[in-house]
């Protein structure tokens, strides 16, 4: 079964291509994507690898995490989608014209 790895604090010249070429090195990549800007297509300095199995992405953890790759010390973890960790639950309270409303002369 494939693994996604996060990987951060990227060189801004990393590419596809070399993210690839770098985690092959471990094993199998199933795929390497760097996040890019939508209007300037500049790399937001992030990205995700998915690994052929969970034994190889445990591997690229232990020996890329914390690694200096282009100039910069790269960070590699499991990634989690965002149903798993994370849940739009601002709190928040009551709509803002109820607020308004309250303050309104009687």
């Amino acid at each position: 079964m494939e693994k996604k790895l996060y990987i951060g604090n990227l060189a801004y010249s990393v590419n596809d291509e070399s993210l690839r070429s770098a985690f092959s090195r471990i094993g199998s990549v199933e795929s390497a994507t760097v996040v890019k800007d939508k209007i300037s297509g500049r790399s937001k300095g992030f990205g995700f690898v998915e690994m052929a199995s969970e034994e190889l992405a445990a591997l690229a953890i232990e020996k890329m995490n914390k690694t200096e790759f282009e100039g910069r010390t790269m960070f590699v973890s499991e990634s989690h989608s965002s149903k798993e960790g994370y849940q739009n639950n601002s709190g928040g309270g009551g709509r803002r014209s109820d607020f308004r409303n309250d303050r309104r002369p009687r």
